[in-house]
């Protein structure tokens, strides 16, 4: 049975899930003294810490701020001292404790409800109706499954708000300057939840303790290991019709799909989405706390792949990009996964997948490679006009994009300047250029999946990699180099590009220039008035026109780009320059992680605060970097 806040709007819950497609959960909600009603989404914006949360879910820990919405210190972070909520949960075996620690006055709800639809019930049983059980329909030719859940502290009774359908609710009321606190105890298979109760103060306890011992720390730095542990753990969810786990972009990236059409909501947010690059580097960061999570994470990414092989931009249970894909690190993920936690199964799974995405971009269409640039043997951006999805079949925003924007989004750099210069070729549906980050992720896939073909014993696969690898290398340095930039610049209609980005020290990741070319790459890399700092790497150049935006991709910092330039830096040999990239992402994200408790989207490139969304998944790929810079992740 999965169990655990698997949910993307139950941050402040559990899921109980015997089986794909049937369970049961339980939520809270918070009704304030002056009568402000806080559930589902509410508690994202309440949220102020989130972690310690063990990779067997033995143990988890969030903390949340009644007041942190309304407060004028939103943005920077509030006192967790007053109106806050503390929920702890461990599982034991066949049962679990839940704990709540209330310090502001108003009404606390646990309900017990049923996510995604799920037919599952609970209902109150016991002669003073002081507990639940819920009986969960069996699966294929299984059996129905009981759980049975009893409380201490708060009292029963209690339906529901009334258009719940039938959930039932056990409320804990505080008064103003005192503390409540209410515990429950789950159990299934024979365990009595009555009994267990009394016991679930000091169990949480001690699970907190047990995995405090156990942890993945590195050596005098505990707060980097820490910060990527806990900040993914509380990004694993559930694909309730399959029963897998996967990390989206973030609990808030749920795509909505139609819903009813009536009332206020039509739109509703879909089982699950996942996204293609953030997807891959999530299973790196889930690497340095357990390896069969970012198995499942990565394997749960090329589970979205369509047909006729794109892994797409993004797709959910009812929805996805069929016209577009995102930036290829699936192999260069998948081969540095299977070199830290070596599992021939997983990377033979892995490896259909991977290799038709390889060969998707370069697959006939209209008598051309897909994804042909300007020059032959390079590639540009682009979306399968014909593959689009009808209207109502896409989230509201994505409505009516044109072809422009749907290539720019394939890029994974929505709005970055560069785009800005070329021209959208309606004819072959591609961006009329030759990008250089395409061609270098598409040069470090190749190379990569050559590496893993050969792991896998497929010799011959793996010499075809290897040379459409160096003839790719071969293209690039013959046309996107340019002496005078001392940078790898993108093929336009009108010539070189003039604008530079972060992104173009993506040859290096990839193992294209040589010794010479990649030392002049290194000094504008270093140059002050392009991209070095106090705070880098800025995804536009500092004397680009858009670099004053600092919205997005016009000017901020990144976490995937930083990671990446930093590989190319240790590839090559810059070592003393890596460890500086790495030291600094690390310190202004963990910066703003202690300042704030999020874990931030994206970085301003002049200050060094943290921008986009509070809760992104793939933001400790700063402190990733500086793992790496400084060994291997030690346990106990």
């Amino acid at each position: 049975m999965h169990v655990g806040a698997l949910e993307a709007r139950r941050w402040a819950g559990l899921v109980f899930c015997p089986g794909p497609g049937r369970g049961v959960g339980v939520r809270l909600a918070f009704v304030t003294a002056a009568g402000e009603r806080r559930e589902w989404d509410d508690w994202y914006r309440m949220v102020t810490r989130v972690g310690p949360h063990a990779p067997d879910f033995s143990y988890a820990r969030v903390e949340f701020e009644v007041d942190r919405e309304s407060s004028p210190k939103a943005g920077a972070g509030v006192d967790p001292g007053s109106g806050s909520i503390v929920l702890e949960w461990s599982r034991r075996g066949d049962a679990v404790a839940l704990r709540v620690m209330v310090e502001a006055a108003g009404r606390l709800e646990l309900i017990g409800d049923a996510p995604w639809g799920w037919e599952g019930r609970w209902e109150e049983v016991g002669p003073e109706l002081s507990g639940w059980r819920a009986r969960v329909p069996g699966g294929k030719g299984g059996e129905e499954s009981e759980i049975v859940a009893a409380f201490a502290g708060g009292t029963g009774r209690h339906p529901a708000p009334e258009d719940s359908g039938g959930e039932v609710a056990w409320r804990l009321e505080v008064g103003p300057g005192v503390a409540g606190q209410v515990a429950m105890v789950a159990a299934w298979g024979g365990e009595e939840a009555g009994r267990l109760i009394g016991e679930a103060d000091a169990w949480i306890d001690d699970a907190h303790a047990a995995w405090d011992r156990r942890r993945p720390r590195v050596p005098g730095h505990p707060e980097l290991a820490e910060s990527i542990a806990d900040n993914l753990m509380w990004t694993v969810l559930l694909q309730p019709e399959t029963g897998r786990l996967y990390t989206p972009a973030g609990r808030g990236w749920i795509f909505p799909i139609p819903g009813s059409g009536t009332g206020s909501e039509p739109w509703v947010p879909d089982d699950w989405t996942i996204f293609g690059w953030d997807t891959f580097f999530n299973a790196l960061l889930l690497a340095t706390v357990s390896g069969d999570l970012a198995w499942s994470t990565l394997l749960a990414g090329t589970g979205t792949q369509y047909p006729n092989g794109n892994i797409p931009n993004w797709r959910s249970r009812r929805g996805g990009t069929p016209d577009r894909s995102q930036p290829p690190v699936g192999s260069f993920a998948a081969l540095r996964l299977h070199r830290a936690h070596p599992d021939p199964e997983a990377l033979a799974a892995a490896y259909p997948a991977l290799l038709a995405w390889a060969d998707w971009w370069v697959a006939d269409k209209n008598g051309r490679p897909r994804r042909e640039g300007l020059t032959p043997g390079l590639l540009a951006w682009g979306s399968d006009t014909d593959l689009v999805p009808g209207p109502g079949r896409v989230p509201p925003w994505e409505a009516g994009a044109t072809g422009h924007q749907r290539a720019a989004w394939e890029s994974g750099q929505d709005d970055l300047p560069l785009w800005n210069e070329a021209e959208w070729d309606s004819r072959r549906e591609v961006l009329a250029m030759s990008a250089v980050d395409l061609c270098s992720y598409r040069a470090l896939d190749l190379e990569s999946l050559s590496l893993i073909a050969r792991i896998l014993g497929d010799g011959s696969t793996a010499d075809r990699l290897a040379a459409d690898y160096r003839r790719l290398a071969a293209t690039m340095n013959r046309v996107l180099w340019s002496d005078a930039a001392g940078l790898y610049l993108d093929e336009l209609l009108s010539g070189p590009s003039t604008r530079v980005a972060a992104s173009n020290f993506l040859p290096l990741a990839a193992g294209i220039p040589d010794a010479r070319r990649a030392a002049r790459m290194i000094e504008t890399l270093r140059d002050p008035a392009r991209f070095w700092g106090d705070w880098v790497l800025p995804t536009i150049s500092r004397d680009d026109p858009a670099f004053p935006d600092q919205q997005y991709w016009r000017g901020s910092i990144w976490p995937p780009m930083n990671y990446l330039v930093l590989q190319g830096l240790r590839r090559y040999g810059f070592t003393a320059l890596a460890a500086e990239l790495a030291r600094k992402g690390a310190e202004m994200f963990l910066a703003d992680r202690s300042r704030t408790g999020g874990c931030r989207e994206n970085f301003d490139a002049r200050t060094g605060e943290g921008g986009g969304r509070r809760f992104q998944s793939w933001g400790p790929l700063f402190a990733l970097g500086a793992v790496e810079e400084l060994g291997a992740v030690a346990g106990p």
